[in-house]
């Protein structure tokens, strides 16, 4: 039996990156010889199972040799392993893609056998931003049936765009799925959006598609301020073209389909509130100054509620350029001191409707003047 450490953490090694979770390949052994190897293992996984310890995950390799399990690889940056002696196997090709900085895949027919290998190869272009995407997954993109990719599961689709939102170029991954056709089905509404005017000039010289991007880019590092950017227009995307560059009513559109989409990626129920409250008030945020109170306290308290003040404002930024994040903590922290009376507790909605009333007047002190010098 050989164990051998592969893929991510190879990788990371030689471009000196930190290496977070170690994958290991155990070949030419059974499960009772692996648990004796290693002690302290526990099995996870249903279809295919995997045994875990401490940041540290082993499979069995169904190949016959680690060269075998190299070649059933999705890109060739990832088809390399460090034996148990530290000598290093690599695919033909691999070191050399590493040096070069490009991300190839290690075989067309390996992606079509595991359709969520291409949308985890965009994900790669937004983690590695430094890397050139080889013109081949495009090819393999436009020859893949909207069928096998609409195949994969949901959950796995969804924890790639959850890992493209943590990493360094998000916007690329939107670029990527757009060129390829929209990841068919799981993109689809963004493949048409590098047609769709962004706003009227002089608002927006872009697409809607570089638009977004650009924000995702503006917000990375906060993850949830990346997926908030990435829905906080896709009501755009349902504005009938006649009424371009416009698109009036988006917000409440948005706010639909940033609910769905969520929900169909299977994201936790943080992420889908977080994007059908970017799209909901987006606009609103960015005339904060201008807003009446009682739009104010619904605003900031339901954000503060979804803990989401602060990714939200880091999109507000970079959608508007305007930092409305000190504006909104101050109307927390007047809203959050204010006390309903005695005499006003316990009447049902004539209580909810006095502590709202008094949650804006708490707000009133703060001009409009006064807002609109600290913006400048």
């Amino acid at each position: 039996m050989r164990i051998y450490l592969v893929g991510g953490a190879v990788r990371d090694m030689f471009l000196g990156r930190p290496v977070q979770d170690r994958d290991y390949v155990v070949v030419g052994g059974s499960e009772a010889e692996l648990m004796r190897r290693i002690p302290g293992l526990t099995r996870v996984g249903r279809r295919e199972p995997v045994w875990v310890r401490q940041g540290e995950e082993y499979t069995l390799a169904p190949e016959a040799d680690i060269h075998a399990n190299l070649a059933s690889r999705d890109l060739t940056i990832n088809a390399l392993a460090l034996d148990e002696d530290g000598q290093v196997i690599a695919l033909p090709g691999a070191m050399e893609d590493l040096s070069a900085r490009v991300l190839r895949p290690v075989a067309a027919a390996n992606i079509m056998a595991d359709p969520a290998r291409l949308v985890r190869a965009a994900r790669f272009a937004a983690q590695f931003p430094d890397f050139r995407v080889d013109v081949s997954w495009e090819e393999i993109a436009r020859a893949m049936p909207e069928t096998a990719l609409g195949a994969v599961a949901a959950e796995r689709v969804g924890a790639e765009v959850r890992k493209v939102c943590a990493a360094p170029a998000p916007g690329r991954f939107l670029r990527l799925a757009a060129a390829w056709g929209g990841l068919q089905p799981w993109c689809a509404i963004w493949h048409a959006a590098a047609s769709i005017p962004a706003g009227p000039k002089p608002y927006h010289q872009e697409s809607l598609l570089e638009h977004t991007a650009q924000v995702m880019d503006a917000c990375a590092g906060d993850p949830l301020a990346v997926w908030m950017a990435l829905t906080h227009d896709m009501g755009k995307t349902a504005t009938p073209e006649e009424f371009w560059p416009r698109h009036h009513g988006h917000e409440r559109r948005g706010e639909t389909l940033a609910r769905e989409w969520g929900r169909r990626l299977r994201l936790p129920s943080a992420w889908i509130q977080a994007g059908a409250l970017a799209a909901r008030w987006h606009m609103a945020a960015a005339r904060y100054a201008e807003l009446k109170a009682a739009t104010r306290v619904r605003l900031v308290t339901e954000l503060a509620r979804s803990g989401l003040l602060f990714p939200f404002a880091r999109l507000v930024q970079a959608d508007h350029g305007l930092d409305v994040r000190e504006w909104m903590e101050e109307d927390l922290r007047r809203i959050q001191a204010v006390r309903l009376p005695l005499h006003l507790q316990g009447i049902g909605k004539k209580s909810g409707e006095a502590l709202h009333a008094l949650r804006c007047a708490a707000l009133a002190p703060v001009s409009q003047e006064s807002r609109s010098s600290d913006r400048r």
